[in-house]
């Protein structure tokens, strides 16, 4: 099973005579569920059902949804709706008592929304069965944008996995390298001590033993090095998820992170500083793609 990616698009036209419409429908991640809808005056009733209908469909991103509707016949003959001209111009009287602004020019009063009407006495059974055509062209749109989104997935799904082999490979370079071996911290610490003893002849022998012992100790990476192994097992089991998994890839790259860092902080060797260091580039890139899974 791929994953989904949070980026899509989609478009879908329609018609029912005497309107056309467009659909317009774009993806991009974000943490949770963003929907940002806009209509066209006289769709507002469908509103409720395409946020249902998009909130079963993603799980997360930013949703803008567009609707675009025109008439491709004669829109009919204009009137004027005498109580929104009558309501109107009480609030601009008001407007000019409190300010003492200019009256406004009548053509500013048409031009108000809701004033000048088409004289369309349309049945409402043709609005609802329009609403209707509307919403299945929708419906289309949504599996057109899930096409998208499944198409991305499967690139993204691909970049991760190797993403992760990078990772592994790295592990397995710095488990193999000399100077992480027991037998080459014990031969750099016992000739720093015998350095040390050389110079001052009143230090502790024990005490150095048991400072000895200590720091190699905090050299070993051993238990980071498993950690970065179960982390790597982890996230191919989340790439073969039947649902959304971006939040948690998202928490177990923090944790990827976090054991390359402390792998650095305890290195005392060159190559595995760099083996490190070219770990924590992987993360970082691993980072970045994961914020794009749903």
């Amino acid at each position: 099973m791929a994953i989904k990616s949070m980026t899509g698009f989609a478009r879908r036209d329609g018609s029912n005579e005497p309107y056309a419409w467009h659909w317009e429908i774009r993806t991009l991640n974000a943490r949770g569920l963003d929907i940002r809808l806009r209509l066209p005056s006289g769709f507002e009733a469908i509103e409720a059902r395409v946020r249902e209908m998009c909130k079963k469909q993603f799980a997360r991103g930013n949703c803008t949804l567009n609707l675009t509707v025109k008439r491709t016949q004669d829109a009919g003959q204009l009137r004027l709706n005498e109580q929104a001209l009558r309501e109107a111009t009480a609030i601009v009287e008001r407007a000019q008592e409190l300010t003492g602004a200019d009256k406004p020019a009548l053509d500013t009063l048409l031009g108000i929304k809701g004033v000048i009407e088409f004289a369309d006495a349309e049945a409402a059974e043709d609005s609802q069965g329009r609403h209707d055509a509307v919403l299945a062209d929708f419906t289309l749109a949504l599996a057109d944008l899930e096409t998208s989104r499944m198409g991305e997935g499967a690139h993204l799904q691909g970049v991760l996995a190797g993403h992760i082999d990078e990772i592994d490979s790295l592990v397995k370079e710095i488990d193999a390298a000399p100077a992480y071996k027991p037998e080459a911290i014990l031969e750099r610490l016992t000739a720093q001590i015998l350095r040390l003893m050389q110079t001052n002849q009143e230090f502790d022998e024990q005490r150095l033993h048991q400072e000895a012992a200590l720091l190699a100790t905090k050299a070993d990476i051993a238990e980071e090095l498993d950690r970065l192994r179960a982390h790597t097992a982890s996230a191919r089991e989340l790439l073969d998820q039947d649902e959304p998994v971006g939040r948690r890839f998202e928490f177990l790259a923090q944790e990827f992170n976090r054991e390359a860092n402390t792998i650095c902080s305890k290195s005392n060797d060159g190559s595995v500083t760099k083996s490190g260091l070219a770990l924590k580039a992987v993360i970082d890139r691993l980072r970045e793609q994961v914020q794009n899974v749903e």
